[in-house]
């Protein structure tokens, strides 16, 4: 799903707490953003970028900040600035970085977001989620994309998406909770012989203790999310606050404000209540393995 992106990149949970911190703080000391920009010799666009964490924040920066703003306390001076090292070097550091211009932006961010996240849960109506796909059924979909030409680029985002699912068997390992259109399971990417170990594979993978998947049939009718696919990400920062990419007819969007992801968890809610039980699902999953057969 991510892609290109019609809209900004997200920031990353570190940063935005960072900014929550410090808007805080500027309310406390009375100060609008105009008012601190004033004091600090800078922009008000920056005071707004950091506090929504889509800037890094160097350490004389804070410092600075945090002197206009009468923020005395040693042990909060001491936590936001170890936040703000941890968040700049989230941003510089992830092995996705490696595969440079070979990802678009929205993917490179959305890796990172995932990398931090302690939840995901996503609707699909057309693909199989990518860290539950098998390695030949994502060779077919970046084949079919045509954004990549040559086998070492097909090879690369093959590897990346492998990579990402490390995620989901790792020492503490995401919670996955995946909203499946019956579409999905009969949607012939690669042929009957690679669609017949995907559903396979999907019923490994529900084996696992934090993977959840739920189909939702065709005899269900309409229903909220037929718009299109979407992913509310959850992170187990303290304060942190969900993040949502979803597809639009134009490409990938990144919402963060409270009320548009508090809609979004609506729509999930309802997905998966509409959808058949995680049990009920694995039959039907498993019906429709047996139907692949070349």
């Amino acid at each position: 799903m991510p892609g290109n992106s019609t809209a900004s990149s997200p920031s990353t949970v570190l940063g935005r707490q960072l900014g929550d911190e410090l808007r805080r703080l500027r309310e406390s000391a009375r100060l609008t953003t105009s008012e601190a920009a004033e004091a600090l010799d800078c922009t008000k666009g920056k005071i707004s970028r950091i506090e929504n964490g889509r800037v890094t924040v160097r350490l004389p920066d804070l410092t600075a900040m945090l002197q206009t703003y009468g923020a005395t306390d040693t042990e909060l001076r001491d936590r936001l600035a170890g936040l703000a090292r941890k968040a700049n070097r989230r941003r510089r550091q992830g092995w996705w970085n490696q595969y440079g211009s070979m990802l678009a932006d929205t993917y490179r961010d959305y890796i990172a977001l995932e990398a931090m996240a302690g939840t995901i849960r996503t609707f699909q109506a057309q693909l199989v989620p990518g860290l539950l796909q098998t390695p030949e059924y994502i060779r077919a979909v970046t084949v079919a994309s045509r954004q990549w030409q040559t086998a070492d680029e097909i090879e690369h985002f093959v590897q990346v998406r492998l990579t990402r699912q490390e995620r989901l068997v790792s020492d503490s390992p995401l919670r996955l909770w995946a909203v499946l259109s019956e579409a999905v399971l009969l949607q012939q990417v690669g042929g009957p012989e690679v669609m017949k170990a995907q559903l396979e594979h999907l019923l490994a993978a529900s084996e696992r203790p934090n993977v959840t998947i739920q189909v939702l049939p065709f005899s269900r009718g309409a229903h909220a999310s037929m718009f299109g696919p979407y992913v509310v990400l959850g992170f187990p920062e303290e304060a942190a606050l969900d993040v949502v990419l979803a597809d639009n007819p134009t490409g990938s969007v990144w919402l963060e404000r409270e009320v548009e992801v508090t809609r979004y968890r609506e729509l999930f809610d309802a997905a998966r209540t509409t959808a058949l039980s995680p049990v009920e699902s694995l039959t039907v999953i498993r019906r429709r393995s047996k139907e692949h057969r070349s």
